[in-house]
């Protein structure tokens, strides 16, 4: 089963209410960035395991093979 960028950003849109989210890429290959405010609080691993909860089966069927992040709260994207 492969899967797109817009793929991604829906599951993720579902997943995360609230979240400005971005997907690029293909191949198996994806650069995303969110903003959102549940990422307040958290540090750069917790924010990545966030996301990875929900691709995790993507990975695992080999659909999702690189995935690189920018996550930033609201105040964050916004300095």
């Amino acid at each position: 089963m492969s899967i797109d960028a817009q793929d991604i950003k829906e599951l993720l849109s579902a997943q995360l209410p609230g979240c400005e989210i971005n997907v690029d890429g293909g191949g198996g290959k994806f650069q995303l960035a969110a903003v959102g405010s549940v990422f307040a609080g958290l540090g750069a691993v917790k924010r990545q395991q966030l996301i990875y909860q929900y691709l995790n089966e993507h990975i695992a069927s080999g659909a999702i093979h690189a995935v690189s992040m920018k996550l930033q709260t609201p105040e964050e994207a916004a300095s």
